[in-house]
């Protein structure tokens, strides 16, 4: 049993329990709320179980004991096929959809759900199963306002930085999906690097250490970059598209050199390059993004 007493106890489904749903369920259980659990193997409740839950053996049985229902499985048209099988038992209730899936997913089981009768908050969690309860894992929230500021104590007991962004529920999908898009650009990038560096015979951990506050300083750019995206104004005095190339030359010919894969740096020389052609030269960096736009 959990040992916590929580004045503002709530009762709470828990659909799904693979290793991100079974992390929400103890992260509640912890924080003092009445869990009731369910999964298509009942195994995977057991530990659950031991610390407090109730074990549901169906979905419309588990929705059916709490007034917050929190939906973590594979996809969002499983979400969706679970909610809709517990019909009428939804209503009056809050669905808090944690599943992972496309934002166009995110807004059809909001509107499955609303017409159901039930207010829905779609989640995109933005950590690791075990940073789930941490102060800092963020979360992003959208869709009814109402649920949110109703029950954001105990979407902070998941996450510490619940963010409300949108009473669109596609919202926080898009803002989770742009933050891995930027998140495996960067990787991408440390890891080319750090070839080419490890082909050169030197230590990657000595250059991060050395190199920390330049790669810590390009995160103080994207609201540089957000302003001129937004304003579609790109003309810049410094750093202007034409100053990267012969930089860009130069990581080329090194990779070349040294039997780097060259497909990274090459796609960005091309698409410099084609800006520079299209009479851009002088613009920022942030002109490439009417590149992705324009597909």
């Amino acid at each position: 049993m959990s040992g916590h007493e929580n004045a503002q106890a709530k009762a709470v489904a828990v659909l799904g329990l693979g290793e991100m749903g079974s992390a929400l369920a103890t992260a509640l259980l912890d924080g003092g709320h009445r869990v009731t659990v369910w999964n298509r193997s009942q195994d995977k409740a057991h530990p659950l179980v031991a610390k407090g839950a109730r074990l549901a053996a169906t979905p419309t049985e588990a929705v059916g004991t709490a007034e917050v229902v929190i939906v973590n499985v594979k996809g969002g048209a499983v979400a969706a096929d679970l909610l809709r099988a517990s019909g009428p038992e939804l209503t009056g209730r809050t669905v808090v959809d944690l599943t992972d899936g496309s934002s166009e997913q995110s807004r059809a089981t909001g509107q499955l759900v609303t017409e159901l009768g039930a207010d829905y908050l779609h989640g995109q969690i933005m950590t690791i199963a075990p940073a789930i309860g941490s102060p800092d894992a963020v979360v992003f929230y959208g869709g009814a306002r109402i649920a949110f500021d109703r029950y954001e104590p105990l979407l902070r007991t998941v996450g510490g930085r619940a963010t409300f962004v949108s009473p669109d529920p596609a919202v926080p999908v898009l803002y989770g999906m742009a933050v891995h898009d930027i998140m495996w650009g960067l990787l991408n990038g440390f890891l080319h690097a750090s070839a080419l560096l490890g082909k050169a015979g030197l230590q990657i951990g000595e250059f991060a250490q050395q190199a920390e506050p330049s790669l810590a300083a390009l995160s103080s750019l994207f609201p540089m970059l957000a302003k001129e995206i937004d304003s579609t104004e790109f003309a810049t005095p410094y750093g202007a598209l034409q100053h990267h190339l012969p930089s860009l030359d130069d990581l080329l010919s090194e990779s070349s050199a040294r039997g780097i894969d060259t497909d990274l740096p090459a796609y960005t020389r091309n698409l410099v390059a084609t800006a520079i052609t299209a009479g851009h030269g002088h613009d920022s960096y942030s002109r490439l993004v009417e590149h992705f736009s324009r597909k």
